[in-house]
């Protein structure tokens, strides 16, 4: 069992930039990590991931914003959000997948508005 801990989220205005951290309570070392959104009245959405050798994947609306990278020494995922919209709003969940296994954080809220 692997639990995972988002912070880092808030109030920001358009175009500003906020960093999420997601820390594991195990080693992340084999695990593909990600974060996925989920805004109000919307499904949950792939934003970013990050396979366990360092390949990262974005969302088309994120590409060029967010940035995903990993700490292995430190058990922890990060997500660098700059230039943020109003669209950005939403949850933030931090995922763990490896194998059959998969682990969700409780979330993060991102808030996105002058």
């Amino acid at each position: 069992q692997v639990q995972l801990v988002e912070s880092g989220g808030g109030l920001v205005q358009p175009g500003g930039s906020l960093r999420l951290s997601c820390v594991a309570s195990a080693n992340i070392n084999i695990y593909s990590m990600g974060w996925y959104r989920q805004a109000p009245g919307k499904q949950r959405e792939s934003v970013a991931g990050i396979t366990f050798v360092g390949v990262t994947n974005y969302a088309d609306s994120v590409k060029g914003r967010f940035t995903i990278s990993r700490d292995n020494a430190k058990n922890t995922v990060y997500l660098q959000m700059n230039s943020l919209k109003p669209d950005d709003t939403a949850v933030y969940y931090c995922h763990a997948r490896q194998s059959l296994y998969r682990y969700w954080g409780q979330g993060t809220q991102v808030t996105v508005s002058s």
